[in-house]
C-alpha cells in the first residue's frame, strides 16, 4: 500500500434505488393508481438523503443547539438556537408533507405507508428530527381524537401545514424528576384563575423544546394521587407577543447521542394551558399520542439500521484488507447479511404497524385488525429498538478503528440507536405493557391467527426451515403464557422474553410472506435469504427452567 495510503470515507447514492426491500414493499403495498406518483417522490427523496442532505449531516457534525438564557442587558430570554441541518429539516418537513401525508384524506388506507417510506429515506440524514416529528404527529393525532372542536380547528391545521412558515412542532412533556415511565407519580400542578387553567411544576426532560406548542401531565388540584388523577394539557410555548407562556429553560441535556434534539430541563410557573380532555385519566389520555410515537420509534430504527447498513456496504467496496477488498471477504459477507436479515425483519414489523395505523384512522380495520394494533404496536417498538443498537454495534465494528472516532460521523449511529430501546417506554415498560394489552378478549388469538396466515401463504419449499422457526417461537409463547398464569412473579420475571419472541416470531412470518412474494413476483431470492437466516438467529427466546429465585439470586438478592 505504501505510505501514501489513505481511508475512503463511505459515500451514499439514491436511498430509494439502492434499497430493494423498500421498493418491494411500496410496490406489494401501494395501489396501481397511487404508486406511479409515488415512485416518483420516493425516487426524488432518495436523491435527496443520499445526497445534499448527507453531506450536510456531515457538514453539521460538530454543531449542537445552544440556550442562552439572558441577553446582552441581562433581561431572560432562554433561547435556543438550532443547527443549519434542523432548520433545512423543518421546511423539508412542510415542503414534502412528512406528517401533513397522513392526514390527506385522498390516500385512505395507504397514508401511513406512503408516509413513512418517504420518510423512511431521508430522516437517517437529518439526526433525530424525526424527534419532534414523531410528537407532532401524536399531538395532531391526541388532539383529533380526544379535543374539543375549537381546539382541533385551532392547532391541527399548523401542526400539519405544508407552508413552513405556518408549520408547528410539537413538545411532549411528561417525564419529570420522580420518573419517566412511571408518570402517574407527575407533580405539576394545574390551577384554575380567571384566564384558564395556570401549570407549576418542573418538567426534566423535555425533548424538542423549540416548540410551538405540547401537550404535558399536570394534577388539577384536589384531584387525587396517582394516574387517573392527572389531567392532559395543551400549551403553546411562547404568547401572542412572543414572550415565553411562564416557562423558565434551565439548562440543555448532555445527552449520550440525539445531540441535535433540544432536550430540557424546564420550569412551569403560571404556564396557561387548556384541558383536552376533562380534568383526569390523563395517563388514558395520553395513549392516542404514544401509538403515534411508538410507531415512529419502530421506524427511527429501521431506517437507521438501513443507513447503517448503506454505510457497511459502501465501505466493504472500498477497503481492501489482507489483499482483497472487504466485499470479498466470506466472514465480512457472512457478518453483513447477519445485519441485513435483523434490518429486513424491523422494516417489515415497523411498516406492519403502520399499515395497521393507517386501516384504523381511515375506518376500514376489521376488529381483528383494531385488536392487533393494540398488541403489535408495543412488541414492534420493543423488538425493533433492541435490533436497531446490536446492528448499528456491528456496523462499528465493520468500520474498525474508524468506527470509533467521531469526526467520522459513524459513532452517532450507535449513540443515536441507544435511545431506540428507552423512548417512549424500555423494553421492560413495554413487556408488561404487552401483557396488559393482551388481556383483552381475543387479543392474543388475533396475533397468532395474523402470523398463522402469513406463514400458511409462504408455501415455497425454500422457506421451510423459517415457517418451521416461526410455528415454534409462537408455540413456544402460547405454551409458556399457560404455563405461568398462575405465579405472578414468573409472569412479569418472563415478560421481555415472551415479548421478544413474539416480536421476533411476527418478524419472521412477515420475512416469509414478503419472501413468497418475491419468489412468485420474479424479485429474486434475497428475501428468502433474509427469512432463511432471520431463523438461526434466536426466535424462541422463552426458556424452560428459568425461575425468580435464580434471577434473585444472580441479582444478589436473598
Amino acid at each position: 500500500m505504501g505510505k501514501d495510503f489513505f481511508q475512503d470515507a463511505p459515500t451514499l447514492g439514491n436511498q430509494w434505488d439502492d434499497d430493494p426491500l423498500l421498493r418491494e414493499h411500496v410496490a406489494r403495498q401501494v395501489p396501481g393508481e397511487l404508486l406511479p406518483g409515488v415512485v416518483e417522490e420516493c425516487r426524488d427523496l432518495g436523491e435527496l438523503g443520499g445526497g445534499e442532505l448527507f453531506e450536510l449531516q456531515l457538514a453539521d457534525l460538530g454543531n449542537e443547539p445552544e440556550l442562552v438564557n439572558h441577553d446582552a442587558w441581562g433581561h431572560r430570554v432562554d433561547a435556543i438556537t438550532l443547527t443549519p441541518l434542523w432548520d433545512r429539516a423543518r421546511a423539508l418537513t412542510a415542503e414534502r408533507g412528512l406528517v401533513a401525508q397522513a392526514y390527506d384524506g385522498e390516500l385512505g388506507e395507504h397514508a401511513r405507508t406512503i408516509q413513512f417510506a418517504r420518510n423512511h429515506l431521508v430522516q437517517a440524514s437529518l439526526d433525530v428530527w424525526c424527534c419532534p416529528l414523531a410528537m407532532t404527529d401524536g399531538a395532531a393525532r391526541t388532539l383529533i381524537e380526544l379535543a374539543e372542536p375549537s381546539l382541533v380547528e385551532h392547532a391541527v391545521p399548523r401542526l400539519t401545514s405544508r407552508d413552513p412558515a405556518k408549520m408547528w412542532t410539537s413538545g411532549q412533556w411528561m417525564t419529570e424528576r420522580t420518573g419517566g415511565s412511571d408518570v402517574g407519580t407527575s407533580r405539576t400542578v394545574a390551577r384554575k384563575d380567571p384566564e384558564g387553567w395556570r401549570l407549576h411544576g418542573d418538567k426534566w426532560f423535555t425533548s424538542a423544546a423549540t416548540a410551538e406548542m405540547a401537550l404535558t401531565l399536570a394534577r388539577p388540584e384536589g384531584n387525587p394521587e396517582g394516574g387517573r388523577g392527572l389531567a392532559l394539557f395543551y400549551l403553546e410555548v411562547r404568547d401572542a407577543d412572543g414572550a415565553l407562556n411562564g416557562l423558565r429553560i434551565h439548562r440543555l441535556k448532555d445527552k449520550l447521542g440525539t445531540k441535535k434534539v433540544p432536550t430540557a430541563e424546564l420550569t412551569l410557573d403560571g404556564t396557561l394551558a387548556t384541558a383536552v380532555a376533562g380534568l383526569e385519566n390523563g395517563t388514558r389520555n395520553i395513549t392516542p399520542m404514544l401509538n403515534i410515537t411508538r410507531m415512529w420509534n419502530s421506524m427511527g430504527a429501521s431506517w437507521g439500521m438501513r443507513r447503517a447498513l448503506a454505510l457497511v456496504l459502501d465501505f466493504s467496496g472500498r477497503r481492501t484488507a489482507f489483499g482483497d477488498l472487504l466485499s470479498r471477504k466470506p466472514l465480512h459477507v457472512d457478518t453483513v447479511a447477519g445485519m441485513q436479515a435483523e434490518y429486513e425483519a424491523g422494516f417489515h414489523l415497523a411498516f406492519r404497524v403502520a399499515a395497521l395505523r393507517g386501516r384504523l384512522e381511515s375506518g376500514t380495520a376489521t376488529e381483528r385488525e383494531r385488536l392487533l394494533a393494540r398488541v403489535i404496536t408495543p412488541i414492534a417498538k420493543l423488538t425493533t429498538g433492541k435490533q436497531a443498537v446490536a446492528v448499528a454495534s456491528e456496523a462499528l465494528e465493520c468500520f474498525g478503528g474508524a468506527g470509533y472516532v467521531e469526526d467520522t460521523g459513524l459513532p452517532r449511529i450507535l449513540a443515536d440507536a441507544q435511545v431506540l430501546p428507552i423512548w417512549e417506554g424500555t423494553t421492560n415498560v413495554l413487556s408488561l405493557d404487552t401483557l396488559r394489552a393482551l388481556r383483552a378478549d381475543g387479543a392474543f388469538e388475533a396475533l397468532l391467527a395474523d402470523a398463522n396466515e402469513l406463514l400458511d401463504g409462504a408455501s415455497d419449499a425454500s422457506l421451510g426451515s423459517a415457517v418451521a422457526a416461526a410455528r415454534d417461537g409462537l408455540g413456544a409463547a402460547t405454551a409458556w403464557i399457560g404455563s405461568v398464569t398462575e405465579r405472578p412473579d414468573l409472569v412479569e420475571a418472563g415478560a421481555r422474553r415472551f415479548a421478544l419472541t413474539l416480536g421476533r416470531s411476527v418478524q419472521l412470518a412477515l420475512l416469509a410472506s414478503h419472501a413468497e412474494w418475491c419468489l412468485r413476483n420474479g424479485k429474486g431470492p434475497r428475501a428468502a435469504a433474509a427469512a432463511r437466516r432471520f431463523a438461526t438467529h434466536g426466535v424462541n427466546q422463552v426458556r424452560a427452567g428459568v425461575t425468580t429465585e435464580d434471577s434473585v439470586a444472580l441479582c444478589g438478592g436473598s
